[in-house]
């Protein structure tokens, strides 16, 4: 029993989360005594290796807010299929609020091309080659969660072939 805590323990080790503040911001709340200040703070947490969620951390404390943030986004963490070449496997859209996230496949050596939030979620996911576009909103918070949106709304093509019921070789015929 012992040898299987110790693994996993490894395991978190080696994942290697990386975390990176999109957005802080200080917040008013008024009270009976006046205004109490407190700090939000918006984290992506991924690992580059097709892992990454978007936490939102409040404290009155920065450095709080940032830890709360983390812990809020490793609970929401979702897995991206990524190809061999760093992309993703079809064009995908995602929304979140007023904001839409646009993204597209692209070929080795095109980088991330993407801005803002957008662009923090897919360098942590692990995307090497991607074009992405936001559309309506420039809100960092629902951006970055309309970019997780349309990365979790992506689809291998042995996932497709399977919830068919058909092999993978009939998908190209």
């Amino acid at each position: 029993m012992a040898n299987r805590r110790k693994s996993s323990r490894s395991k978190e080790k080696e994942s290697n989360w990386q975390e990176r503040v999109i957005q802080i911001r200080r917040v008013s709340k008024v009270v009976k005594g006046g205004k109490k200040l407190s700090f939000r703070a918006i984290v992506v947490v991924g690992n580059e290796r097709g892992q990454v969620g978007v936490g939102v951390g409040k404290a009155s404390d920065v450095i709080g807010a940032v830890r709360k943030g983390v812990a809020d986004g490793k609970k929401q963490l979702i897995d991206v299929p990524l190809t061999k070449s760093n992309s993703i496997p079809h064009p995908s859209n995602g929304t979140a609020v007023g904001a839409t996230v646009m993204m597209r496949p692209a070929a080795p050596g095109t980088g991330v091309i993407a801005g803002g939030a957008v662009r923090t979620v897919l360098e942590l996911a692990g995307v090497r080659n991607i074009l992405a576009k936001q559309l309506g909103s420039n809100n960092p918070l629902n951006n970055a969660r309309a970019a997780i949106d349309a990365l979790d709304s992506l689809r291998t093509f042995s996932e497709v072939a399977q919830e068919r019921g058909i092999p993978v070789e009939k998908l190209y015929a």
